[in-house]
Formats: C-alpha cells, sequence, structure tokens
C-alpha cells in the first residue's frame, strides 16, 4: 500500500512538473514585468526644467525641491539642541580627529567623527556597497575602536579609496571634516548583526508609518550640514560636500535640497531611470535600492532632474568607463541632461564631469582632483 501511495506522489510531482515546464503563462521575467517597456513609455516627467511650464529658473528650484521633498515623506523632527560632547580626542599630522556625539534629530543622538583643522568644510557621505558593519569609518580613519573595526576599515579603503581615507587627505590640506553614520551602517546599525534583507523589512516599517527610510537618511544628511554649520571651526559659507557610491547619491540630494552646501562631489552614482530598469544595463533590482528610491517621484523628475536643482551651484560628477554599476551610456546620457541644464544657465563652467579608466572606484588621482575643485570652490 504504501509503495503505490508512494509511486502516485512520483508521479503526480511528475505531472506537474511537466506542466510548469510546458506552460507559458507568466508576466515576470528575470524580475521585471512584461509591461516594464509601457511603464517607462509613461514616465514623461512633467516638472523637468525645459519640461516645466515654469521658465523662472530660481522659481523652479524652489517647486522641483518641493516636489523632491514632498516624495521624502515627513521628515523627522528637529532636534531642539545640538548637545555635541567631545568622547574621544587623537592628534594626527596638521589637524585634530575627535570622535563626538551629537543630537542628530528629535529621534537620534549619533556618533560621528570630526576632524578639525580650519574653516573650509565638508560633509563626507559613506556608500552603501552591501557593507553594513560600518559607515563613517569608510570616509575616515576610525580610533579608540576595537581592532576588528580598524582592519574592517582598512580594507574597504583599501578596496575603494586607493589606501587613503578621503576624509583624513582633505583634513591635513586644511578642511574641516565630519561624517556620520547612516541609518543601519556602523554604530546605528542591527542589534542583531548586519543582513542584508532587513533593508526591505527596515523600509517598509518607514513606509507603513507614512516616512521614507531613503528621505530620512536625506533629511540626516541636511541635519549633519547644518550642524557642521554651526561650529565655530567652521565658515558656514564655505562648507561642501562628498560621497562614493551610494554616498554619492547622498552627495548631489544634499546639493539639491539644502542651501548650506556651496559645492558638491558625487564618485560612481548617477544614471537615467531609462538605463537602470532596463533588462541589459538595469542594477536598479535587489534590497540596496531601498536606500535611494522615493515614493512617487518618478511621476515628476528622474535623477538628472533633481540634481538639476542643484544649479548653479560647482559641482563634479566623476565615473569609471568600467564601472559594472554604472555603464557608459546611463552616464553619460545623465551628464548630457545636466550640462544643458546648466548651460542654459550660463552656469556650464561650474559643472564638471569626467569619466575615467577605472571600475567602481575612487583613486588617489580622483581625491587630488576633488581637492582642487574644493580649494577652488571653496576658497574665499
Amino acid at each position: 500500500m504504501l509503495k503505490r501511495i508512494g509511486v502516485s506522489i512520483l508521479i503526480a510531482i511528475a505531472f506537474l512538473t511537466a506542466v510548469a515546464q510546458k506552460s507559458t503563462s507568466y508576466e515576470i521575467e528575470k524580475d521585471y514585468p512584461l509591461f516594464l517597456e509601457k511603464m517607462k513609455q509613461e514616465l514623461t516627467y512633467p516638472m523637468a526644467w525645459g519640461n516645466s511650464a515654469q521658465t523662472d529658473f530660481s522659481e523652479w528650484r524652489k517647486m522641483a525641491r518641493t516636489i523632491v521633498l514632498d516624495a521624502m515623506l515627513a521628515p523627522p523632527p528637529v532636534a531642539k539642541e545640538y548637545g555635541m560632547e567631545v568622547v574621544a580626542i587623537e592628534q594626527r599630522a596638521g589637524y585634530e580627529a575627535r570622535k563626538i556625539r551629537f543630537n542628530l534629530s528629535g529621534y537620534s543622538r549619533v556618533p560621528a567623527y570630526l576632524l578639525v583643522p580650519a574653516f573650509p568644510a565638508v560633509v563626507l557621505l559613506h556608500g552603501h556597497g552591501a557593507h553594513f558593519s560600518i559607515g563613517k569609518e569608510k570616509m575616515i580613519r576610525p580610533f579608540d575602536v576595537d581592532s576588528l573595526i580598524l582592519a574592517d576599515a582598512d580594507n574597504w579603503v583599501h578596496q575603494c579609496y586607493d589606501d587613503q581615507y578621503v576624509g583624513d587627505y582633505l583634513a591635513s590640506k586644511g578642511y574641516v571634516v565630519i561624517s556620520i553614520d547612516a541609518l543601519f551602517w556602523g554604530e546605528r546599525g542591527r542589534k542583531e548583526g548586519a543582513r542584508y534583507e532587513s533593508q526591505q523589512s527596515l523600509a517598509c516599517v518607514f513606509e507603513m508609518l507614512g516616512r521614507s527610510w531613503s528621505g530620512t537618511i536625506s533629511y540626516e544628511d541636511m541635519y549633519t550640514a547644518d550642524f557642521l554649520a554651526s561650529l565655530k571651526e567652521v565658515d558656514a559659507d564655505r562648507i561642501g560636500c562628498m560621497g562614493f557610491s551610494m554616498g554619492a547619491y547622498r552627495s548631489w540630494m544634499l546639493s539639491a535640497l539644502s542651501d548650506r552646501v556651496k559645492a558638491g562631489v558625487a564618485v560612481c552614482w548617477l544614471t537615467t531611470t531609462e538605463y537602470q530598469l532596463s533588462p541589459h544595463y538595469g542594477r536598479g533590482k535587489g534590497d540596496s535600492n531601498y536606500a535611494n528610491v522615493l515614493p512617487g517621484l518618478r511621476r515628476y523628475l528622474d535623477y538628472p532632474h533633481i540634481v538639476s536643482i542643484a544649479c548653479p551651484k560647482a559641482m563634479l560628477f566623476f565615473n569609471g568607463r568600467h564601472d559594472k554599476l554604472f555603464p557608459v551610456p546611463a552616464v553619460e546620457n545623465a551628464y548630457s541632461q545636466l550640462h544643458t541644464v546648466w548651460n542654459s544657465q550660463n552656469a556650464d563652467d561650474k559643472l564638471i564631469t569626467k569619466l575615467w579608466e577605472l571600475p567602481h572606484f575612487c583613486s588617489k588621482e580622483m581625491q587630488a582632483e576633488i581637492l582642487s575643485f574644493f580649494n577652488k570652490q571653496l576658497s574665499k
């Protein structure tokens, strides 16, 4: 009897397998809906500069910024006071490294690294990299930490920054530098330990509460720039920002949304939705994108249109020609759109875009050009 039941089960499994193999009824292929192209054709970006009925650029900037902020959903409450405390200090060649804590918002008191030499200042924005155990330590060499964290940071800087901490490099040249952990990274990470899939869960919680995880990250970057401007060591009129990979996305978002920032640098993160959501070029899938997706924004603006809100600020964009995350056609298309906008405002001399013979990487040569850019744009 049991033998006959076993044979019946095997026959049933074989039948279902054969049916599944012959079935052609589906609407998803390679994680894309079959009607993807139709949906993309419906994206007309009516609020982009040049598409919008608003022909006054300063008024367009206000309108476009409002649309982006609306898509970021409710902001975290602003801290009533920063209450900064210095936890530890380390003297370095030509500058002082401080480990500090301050009230970033009405919700969060955060750790940060602050490098203090003179007056020009830069907000450094770390990337994603599917690597969550460190955040700010990707940009500034940590101290007074476990040896494993230091080794983790050194290894990351070797892989992505040519063995040179960007923050320490800029500080050694006279810049005040700050970097915090974005929510989900480093000391603001998951109690149970880093887990890639938890990004989706976290983003879901935020949206269920009428908030946006991605929007919160950008709001906190704006709050960080405000905090930096409050320090006595900083000239509030000479603040820049810089980031690599997801940090580049954070950098041009901050440049577009905050009047605190006078000059922005973005290395290896710029594309268009047309290329990002493409079976051939697409890298727009996966949980990592929850960190830079704003609900409903594509009804009005694409990535280059958001960047354009920063115009006529000085902006520098670098990308590698061999960057598998951001292929050349996508990057060149986005750069072309930016130059059209900066040209329209007679400010194209303030926009630098460049492709390097490199992969997804921020080399020492890139960092030297970034320093020259900041020296020119943030000098008195």
